[in-house]
């Protein structure tokens, strides 16, 4: 049940959004072993000069964020394996490995609304989060 952002400099075609989207989605199912159909991704399109990056990138105009609001409970290795493979999935896009940060950040069950305004520590997710 991650809520991901996808914070970029460049303008893709449609065609790649949708594909990004989808390779950083892929990432998400592998590492987290999430549904397949648990998709909850936003990608926002920056005007260079609205989203700054590290002034040491060669490509500034590839450089990308990735933030991951998820529950607690994956396991250091999980969280690796996550970054590895969102940084492999993105190559594809002439992404350069040292120009993706990715944020996860980790909130508890009680602390997430779902189902209808459910407490996620109330029902069962369909997944387990202790991986």
């Amino acid at each position: 049940m991650p809520a991901t952002t996808i914070d970029v400099r460049y303008q893709y075609s449609i065609e790649q959004e949708v594909e990004l989207i989808g390779a950083v989605q892929n990432a998400l199912v592998s590492a987290f072993k999430i549904p397949d159909d648990d998709c909850d991704i936003c990608l926002i399109v920056h005007e260079p000069h609205r989203f700054l990056c590290p002034p040491n990138k060669l490509h500034p105009e590839k450089f990308t964020r990735i933030t991951i609001d998820c529950f607690v409970g994956r396991t250091l290795d999980t969280k690796r394996n996550l970054y590895l493979k969102i940084v492999d999935n993105l190559s594809v896009f002439g992404i350069p490995k040292d120009h993706i940060k990715i944020i996860v950040r980790e909130i508890s069950t009680e602390n997430w609304g779902v189902r209808g305004g459910q407490a996620a520590c109330d029902i069962d997710l369909g997944f387990d989060i202790q991986i």
